[in-house]
């Protein structure tokens, strides 16, 4: 539907027997590429780059206008509220690291609570810091409200932070977040979401602080949003950055310096420490712009399309488990699943030798969630702990964006029936290899 905007959709590939297709790229959730508009932009603007905030140069001024006027680009984006500043990162891994460091008061581990169903992005960065506790799902792979909010009352108001992502990279299933706020706020703690597969794919409104539903903290990628230049978002409360030192210092985050004595800035620029990339920033406004332009429920209602036609047709393929909730609502366009009697990683290796079609398998970095939705016990985990070569389980991953079709949904499926009626003939081609079993 709008395949024209995307760069490198059309370029022919090779399939294992020589033969050129063109390309089938269901891995969307790991990284998209670029929009046309966007490399545009990074070509119109390059001729102008320069540093920022520390010259009088003509470049230098309008580098530095495009830089700081793409920050309420991104505010209008996601509708933050006023009180809130936009923190450039690298990605979303490192917002959510920065912001483990920012809340940390360093004297007593404070509580935060995260979920059974996060990417390790958000999980391993609070560990160190903080003590924390996972809210359970549910058999469908959905997040426990219940159990949040008995977690909640059982903590008695000593909760700090509820984390939890906007819309999982496993199951697509979203979470109810503007509900989520509503209940962590009613207990005194805060939130954050990560948005890193929610944000490219439906309309956002973090909210004023005034409303009860407001999202106290929002962090999403470039990369997942068809800018794949580096840069990622951190949205929260000014106040809370104006409190203590960076956990990255250096250039351009202090406004006097003796050899005893700092006076930070004010953030955001407190907390961008280092020469910025500004033509990452710049691609992500291009990115902001053109998704503006389509209308982002336009694209939730295509994508929603995509995703009911495959669930029915991934139906129709013998052998087939599909994991998490398999109703077309509440979800982005993830689909999990595996085929009886072939492992995952072969799978996908068919998939692309013979049909050119990119998906993911794997644990999707989210090992726990995995686990739980595949129902391995504890003792079996320790078998791959004790024994890290062990071909470990996993799934495949479907995921699409607005540039896909039904024509190739219609292939992917042509190819797993082939495979599914020819178990024998595949294991016994594809030799068991290590690089497929441990795709973390």
């Amino acid at each position: 539907m709008y395949r024209n905007l995307i760069c490198g959709v059309d370029e022919k590939i090779p399939l294992k027997d020589g033969s050129l297709v063109t390309p089938i790229n269901f891995d969307n959730a790991a990284t998209t590429p670029p929009l046309n508009t966007v490399l545009q932009e990074i070509i119109s603007f390059s001729p102008w780059y320069s540093s920022i905030h520390r010259g009088s140069g003509y470049k230098c001024e309008l580098s530095s206008n495009l830089y700081e006027n793409s920050r309420s680009l991104v505010m209008d984006f996601v509708n933050a509220g006023k009180e809130n500043v936009v923190i450039y990162v690298k990605n979303t891994t490192e917002a959510i690291n920065k912001l483990s460091f920012r809340l940390c008061d360093g004297i007593k581990k404070s509580l935060i609570l995260s979920t059974d169903m996060e990417h390790h992005s958000n999980d391993l960065p609070w560990r160190d810091k903080y003590i924390v506790d996972y809210i359970n799902i549910n058999d469908d792979g959905s997040l426990s409200l219940k159990d949040l909010e008995k977690k909640l009352i059982n903590y008695k108001g000593s909760v700090k932070l509820v984390t939890v992502t906007g819309a999982s990279n496993v199951t697509g299933i979203m979470n109810p977040i503007y509900k989520i706020a509503r209940l962590c706020h009613n207990y005194k703690a805060k939130i954050l979401v990560d948005g890193a597969q929610l944000v490219p794919h439906r309309a956002i409104n973090m909210g004023e602080i005034s409303s009860p539903e407001h999202i106290d903290f929002l962090v999403f990628s470039a990369h997942k949003m068809y800018a794949p230049f580096g840069i990622g978002v951190l949205i929260g409360p000014k106040e809370v950055f104006m409190k203590g030192n960076p956990e990255l210092s250096g250039g351009g985050t202090v406004n006097t310096v003796t050899h005893d004595f700092i006076n930070w800035s004010e953030p955001p620029e407190k907390e961008e420490a280092g020469s910025p990339n500004v033509i990452g920033v710049a691609a992500l406004a291009a990115s902001i712009r053109t998704l503006k332009k389509i209308g982002m429920n336009n694209i939730s209602n295509y994508e929603e399309y995509l995703t009911c036609y495959a669930l029915n047709k991934l139906r129709e393929v013998p052998d087939i488990s599909i994991y998490g909730d398999v109703s077309c609502k509440a979800r982005v366009g993830i689909i999990p699943f595996n085929i009886s009697g072939i492992p995952h990683y072969i799978v996908s290796q068919i998939l692309s030798d013979e049909g050119g079609i990119s998906l993911r398998n794997g644990c999707f970095c989210a090992q726990p969630y995995i686990r739980k939705l595949l129902k391995i016990s504890s003792e079996t985990s320790k078998k791959f702990i004790r024994s890290p070569s062990l071909p470990r389980p996993g799934m495949l991953r479907i995921s699409f964006a607005f540039y896909n079709e039904i024509e190739e949904i219609d292939k992917l499926i042509s190819l797993l029936i082939k495979i599914t009626m020819n178990k024998s003939r595949y294991l016994n081609k594809y030799a068991l290899n290590k690089n497929w079993c441990n795709n973390r």
